[in-house]
């Protein structure tokens, strides 16, 4: 896995863009400059860029989605070109969507994921959780021994980070979302990222007991991101 990480690294020096946006983004907004930023970099016009921020809350449903996953209709839904299944956005999740020329680095998916979730394991480490990876689960899961064990005696797990990316001339652009402090209720309205079994759930740092603001947050994903991606820059 380290090595695989390594080959994320970019093959020049040239930085990524590290934005950061207050308030809440409308998912079309996002949508609109992430396709425009996709075009410009991939033109060599523009920077690579990660963007944090927080949408309002609502549903998407990745290019692998069931709707009969939906079970609510209570907030908006969005289809995305992104990898994935249904999934919850809203305050108190960061966002970063991570645009990043793959070309500089290695046109590898499975590198880049694995990249992209130990930059979150990292991180979250710098938050004092242990995060882990699944095989055959994308994305990062604690694990969850004060809950009920699974029908085979599974330890119960929660994912706190998820990802789903896309890829268009091997620039990169969606993401990750990390759940700090946002409302757990509205993921009772789908299937999470089609999880069925009773022992997996979805948490967050609040949940867990980790009182972190969203600045410690961003700069504890700022940091773990530079060894594994390259240097930053505003």
């Amino acid at each position: 896995m380290e090595k695989l990480v390594k080959l994320m690294l970019p093959k020049d020096g040239a930085p990524v863009e590290w934005r950061s946006s207050d308030g809440l983004v409308p998912y079309e907004e996002a949508v609109a400059l992430m396709e425009a930023r996709v075009e410009a970099i991939a033109a060599g016009t523009a920077y690579e860029l990660v963007w944090l921020l927080e949408h309002p809350p609502l549903y998407t449903a990745g290019t692998s989605a069931r709707m009969s996953d939906l079970l609510s209709k209570d907030l908006p839904v969005h289809k995305s070109g992104r990898g994935g299944e249904l999934t919850y956005h809203g305050p108190g999740q960061r966002i970063a969507y991570v645009m990043l020329d793959l070309n500089r680095r290695r046109p590898d998916l499975r590198a880049f994921v694995c990249g992209l979730e130990n930059w979150l394991i990292a991180t979250l480490a710098c938050l004092g959780i242990r995060g882990e990876r699944r095989a055959g689960r994308v994305g990062v899961w604690v694990p969850r021994p004060d809950k009920p064990k699974g029908a085979a005696g599974e330890i119960a797990e929660d994912k706190i980070a998820a990802i789903g990316i896309r890829v268009r001339r091997w620039i990169s652009f969606h993401g990750v979302a990390l759940n700090v402090a946002p409302d757990l209720a509205p993921y009772r309205g789908i299937v999470p990222c089609g999880i069925t079994a009773a022992h997996l759930g979805v948490t967050s740092l609040r949940d867990l007991g980790v009182s972190a603001s969203m600045e410690a947050v961003d700069a504890a994903l700022r940091e773990n991101f530079e060894p594994m991606f390259g240097e930053t820059a505003r």
